[in-house]
C-alpha cells in the first residue's frame, strides 16, 4: 500500500498486504513532481478500457445557462393621469388584468374647467368668424390668435384634435371628456372607481404592453468577461419543452449582488404570442464566441490543485504526464493554451487509474534512485 516500501524478495508490507513484483524503469521522465511516464502491457490497457483523444484546432464557443425572471418592459408601461380635476362618471375598463386596445375608451370624466374651456373655444370661434372680414389686418389676426389660444389650452389637457374639431363643427359643449387607451396591452394597476373625484396628475390606470418583455438573468462574475450588451440569448421554460424565445442583452447592472456574487443582465425578449407572463421563471442560455484555438477533450484534463496536466501518448507507446494550461470550457472540450500541440494523442478515460500507476512509478523510481 505504501509505494515507498520496497523489497528485493516476496513478502508482506508493514500493513500486512502482499507485495507485488514491479520493475523500475530508470530515472523519472516527467517534469511534474510526483508523476512518471507509464508503460502498461497491451492486455492491461484493454482491461482498463483506455480511450484516447486528439488535440485539434477548431472554432470554440461557450454557453452559459442561468435562471431568469420575466418582467414587464418598463419603457412599455403607460400611465393614465388626467391633467385636470373632475369626477369619473363612467368606467369602460373596470377590471385589473383586462386587455385593452390602443384608442379604446377607458372612462368619461366630468370637469367644470373643461366645460368652461369648451365654451371659451366656441366664443373664440364665433369672434374669429366675425372679425375675419375686418379691413384691419390686426383685428382679423387678433380673432385668429384668440381662437388658436383656446384650442391650445384644450390640447394641453390632452384633448385630441378630433375632439376639438367635433366641438367646433357641432357647436355643442361636451359635458364629459372621454379618455382613451394610449397603447394596447393589459391593465396592471387600477386606482379609480366610478363617481370618484380626481385631481390633476392622479394615477388612474397603468397599462402594460407585453408584446416585448424583459427577462432579468443572474450572471456569475466569472462569466462577466464574455458577457456584453447586444449578445443573443435564448429563453426556455422548464415546463414547456421545445419552446424557445430569442432575445438580446439590453442592459448590464453596474453593481454586483454581494450575497449571490451575480450581476443582473436585462434581456429584451419579443413576445408576439403573449406566452411569456410577468413573474414567470425561465432558463436563459447565453452563447459567446471564443474564436479559433486548440481543443483538448474534457476527459483528458487532470488537476492536482496546483497543476493541470494530461497523459500524452509518446512515440514508444508509453503515457507521459504533461503539464498544460487551459482556458474556457466549450461543450465537451477546453481551450488549450499551452503544453500540447495539434495532433497530440491524450488519454481521455481511466485517467485516475493511469494517474495512480504514474504516482506509484514515480515513488518507486525515487526510492530506487536513493
Amino acid at each position: 500500500m505504501n509505494p515507498e516500501e520496497v523489497s528485493d524478495h516476496p513478502g508482506k508490507d508493514s500493513m500486512g498486504m502482499e507485495m507485488v513484483p514491479f520493475e523500475a524503469q530508470g530515472a523519472p521522465t516527467a517534469s511534474i513532481a510526483g508523476r512518471a511516464a507509464v508503460s502498461l502491457p497491451p492486455d492491461r490497457l484493454r482491461h482498463l478500457n483506455l480511450t484516447l483523444g486528439t488535440i485539434v484546432r477548431k472554432r470554440m464557443s461557450r454557453e452559459v445557462r442561468t435562471s431568469a425572471r420575466i418582467t414587464a418592459d418598463e419603457t412599455r408601461l403607460f400611465r393614465v393621469a388626467p391633467k385636470l380635476s373632475g369626477w369619473v362618471e363612467r368606467l369602460y375598463v373596470n377590471v385589473t388584468g383586462q386587455a385593452v386596445r390602443k384608442g379604446q375608451p377607458l372612462l368619461d370624466l366630468y370637469s367644470p374647467e373643461l366645460v368652461a374651456s369648451q365654451q371659451e373655444l366656441l366664443s373664440a370661434l364665433a369672434a374669429s368668424k366675425r372679425l375675419e372680414s375686418s379691413p384691419y389686418e390686426s383685428v382679423s389676426r387678433g380673432g385668429s390668435d384668440l381662437l388658436e389660444a383656446a384650442r391650445r389650452r384644450l390640447r394641453l389637457w390632452d384633448i385630441s384634435e378630433e375632439q376639438i374639431a367635433r366641438i367646433e363643427r357641432t357647436g355643442q359643449v361636451q359635458r364629459t371628456l372621454t379618455l382613451f387607451a394610449p397603447a394596447s396591452g393589459y391593465v396592471v394597476e387600477k386606482n379609480v372607481l366610478s363617481g370618484q373625484k380626481i385631481l390633476p396628475g392622479d394615477s388612474l390606470l397603468v397599462i402594460a404592453d407585453l408584446s416585448v418583455v424583459w427577462a432579468e438573468a443572474d450572471v456569475y462574475e466569472s462569466d462577466l468577461p464574455h458577457v456584453q450588451v447586444g449578445m443573443p440569448v435564448t429563453i426556455t421554460l422548464p415546463y414547456w419543452p421545445g419552446k424557445r424565445f430569442q432575445g438580446r442583452i439590453r442592459f448590464l447592472n453596474p453593481f454586483l449582488d454581494p450575497k449571490t456574487r451575480t450581476l443582473t443582465a436585462r434581456l429584451d425578449v419579443p413576445n408576439p404570442e403573449l406566452l411569456l407572463k410577468p413573474d414567470m421563471y425561465a432558463d436563459a442560455t447565453l452563447s459567446f464566441d471564443l474564436g479559433e484555438g486548440l481543443a483538448i477533450p474534457e476527459g483528458a484534463v487532470m488537476r492536482t490543485g496546483v497543476r493541470t496536466f494530461a497523459f500524452k501518448v509518446v512515440s514508444d507507446g508509453s503515457l507521459e504526464p504533461v503539464e498544460i494550461q487551459i482556458g474556457e470550457r466549450s461543450g465537451g472540450d477546453y481551450l488549450l493554451l499551452g503544453g500540447l500541440a495539434a495532433g497530440d494523442r491524450v488519454v481521455t478515460s481511466a485517467n485516475f487509474l493511469i494517474d495512480s500507476e504514474s504516482s506509484l512509478q514515480a515513488a518507486l523510481e525515487a526510492v530506487a534512485g536513493r
